[in-house]
């Protein structure tokens, strides 16, 4: 009998201090995260010498190199044979915006329309010149073709050669009604770079889509300053001519003179849009357009960095920030040209940066390889990580998940932090727990109407079945309340979201709150890493069948 106690005594002493031990490895990784580190790397890559981070420019050259020098003196090796660099070819394209002439014509009025004022218009297709004559316009309400939903903007319309007017968001957020599409929160659907994908699938020769604040999540200014510059797009072997002609937005303005043409109330109009059995709309006036654009073919690069794991150097996790922003835009305000983009998103490539020197930090290797993914293009419609996700340089079927940083905490410490997508796959379990031993509690986007989900780069990888996970910044301030948090960032959005103002302010910003959400992030990065569980996406979910085929 002694001896079995002794051998209990034994064995409970092993494990406390193995637990001890453990603990003691995490907090030498932890101390590596700290306002410091922070500051450092986000004041380089949000200066001016860095020229707003625009792919295929100076900046690009001088944010990858400094990315690079990083990755090695952390000592990640290469993610890409022996480079650091993912090359990726974009074509980008430019619209003359002083070649460009919109007419809306009706039996009795016309409408110029003025660019960016009323209007922004582009392309995708790689052409020099693009011209409409005449094109009849045709309401589609939301322009959606969902069958999972019972729904079908398109049933019966030809829309071939001609210019759909649609509006942004989904049914289920003009209504409230929870069991139309989701409720509030919006759905794929409801994102506009879907709208303009099912438009060039119907034949469109255009789409134009009708801008409104509180539906888009963004107001004109962010359309305004995203599609007055050059574009990226991935190349195509068919030189995107499968896409619509152009494509555009006009403003809520805009919208309301082109329905009162054609004698419609446009109020009554988009709010039928939103109820089950409504029918496409011909306007009666035909718009004519033209520009001229600007093309090149060119690279930009993904960085990718490793750390390899011990026991299973064969799986991965995924740490991804994307790099880029919107470079210098000599129209956008007097006396300041550059997009330096510090919050969006050198916030997010700094805190990867400060994750990869914790897990450097540790004493005994992680189990799994660690993969610190700093994308391009992500800002010209998620194109670095789409292009991952379809070229991968590691397997997906062994990538067990996708931890996404974009636009850190900036306000203070919080009592909780957000979950883009919360309740929708494993991942949330080892969030949870984590969070849980900070003292913290978790809470699900507080704006879904706004289409956050779909807006930054896991989403590139939960479409094609990886699970990800999306941490927001939470919003219950500790310090001012939960009202106040939501305020902030709301105030944030408005004034400096894709704008020259969204500068590194050193002496504004609070860093403690990021140094605990960073902390929490790389903790369940760690416990990901020390696991052999490959965790799913939940019944339901509309990502889990791509999961569910990879893993066979």
């Amino acid at each position: 009998m002694r001896n079995q106690i002794f051998v209990v005594f034994l064995i409970s002493s092993l494990l406390l201090v193995r637990c001890s031990n453990s603990k003691k490895e995490v907090q030498t990784a932890l101390d590596k995260i700290n306002a410091d580190g922070l500051k450092e790397k986000i004041s380089i890559l949000a200066s001016d010498d860095f020229k707003g981070r625009a792919p295929s420019t100076l900046g690009e050259e001088r944010t990858i190199k400094y990315l690079e020098e990083q990755f090695k003196k952390i000592g990640l090796q290469p993610g890409n044979g022996n480079s650091y660099l993912q090359e990726i070819p974009f074509v980008k394209i430019t619209t003359e915006l002083n070649s460009i002439a919109a007419v809306i014509k009706s039996k009795n009025e016309t409408l110029n329309l003025s660019v960016p004022k009323d209007f922004v218009v582009g392309t995708t297709r790689v052409v020099d010149n693009t011209s409409l004559k005449n094109s009849e316009m045709i309401f589609a309400g939301y322009g959606i073709v969902a069958p999972e939903y019972n729904w079908n903007d398109y049933a019966g319309l030809n829309v071939k050669g001609k210019t759909v007017v649609v509006l942004v968001n989904d049914p289920g957020f003009a209504t409230g009604d929870k069991n139309l599409f989701n409720g509030k929160a919006m759905t794929y659907y409801g994102r506009w770079t879907y709208k303009f994908e099912e438009a060039a699938r119907q034949g469109a020769a255009g789409l134009i889509i009708i801008h409104e604040t509180d539906a888009a999540g963004y107001p004109w200014s962010v359309v305004e300053n995203s599609w007055t510059g050059t574009r990226f797009y991935l190349e195509t072997p068919d030189k995107n001519m499968s896409n619509c002609e152009f494509n555009g937005w006009v403003t809520t303005e805009t919208a309301q003179k082109i329905f009162e043409m054609s004698g419609l109330d446009y109020k009554k109009e988009i709010a039928s849009a939103a109820q089950r059995g409504f029918k496409p709309i011909i306007l009666s006036s035909n718009m004519s357009i033209s520009f001229k654009s600007k093309f090149a073919y060119t690279k930009s690069n993904n960085v990718i960095g490793v750390l390899p794991g011990k026991e299973l150097a064969d799986e991965y996790i995924i740490y991804s920030a994307h790099w880029d922003h919107f470079g210098v835009r000599p129209n956008t305000a007097q006396g300041d040209s550059i997009l330096n983009g510090a919050l969006d998103n050198a916030t997010g490539v700094a805190g990867i940066l400060q994750v990869a020197e914790a897990f450097a930090a540790l004493p005994q290797p992680q189990k799994r390889s660690i993969i610190f993914l700093s994308v391009t293009g992500e800002e010209a419609g998620l194109l670095g990580s789409d292009y991952y996700a379809k070229h991968p340089l590691f397997p997906l079927n062994k990538t067990a998940a996708v931890i996404n940083l974009d636009a850190l905490n900036i306000f203070g410490k919080t009592k909780d932090i957000t979950l883009a997508g919360y309740k929708d796959s494993g991942l949330d379990d080892y969030a949870e727990k984590v969070i849980k031993e900070y003292g913290r509690y978790v809470v699900p986007e507080p704006t879904p109407e706004k289409g956050t989900y779909f807006r930054s780069d896991h989403f590139s990888f939960a479409k094609v079945g990886v699970p990800s996970l999306y941490f927001g910044s939470g919003m219950d301030n500790i310090e001012h309340g939960k009202q106040w948090g939501l305020d902030q960032s709301a105030k944030w959005l408005r004034e400096n979201y894709h704008k020259p103002s969204d500068e590194y302010k050193p002496d504004i910003w609070k860093f403690d709150g990021m140094v605990d959400d960073l902390k929490i992030i790389f903790e369940v990065g760690y416990d990901l890493s020390m696991t052999n569980k490959f965790p799913n996406w939940l019944e339901g979910s509309p990502y889990k069948a791509n999961r569910d085929a990879m893993m066979k």
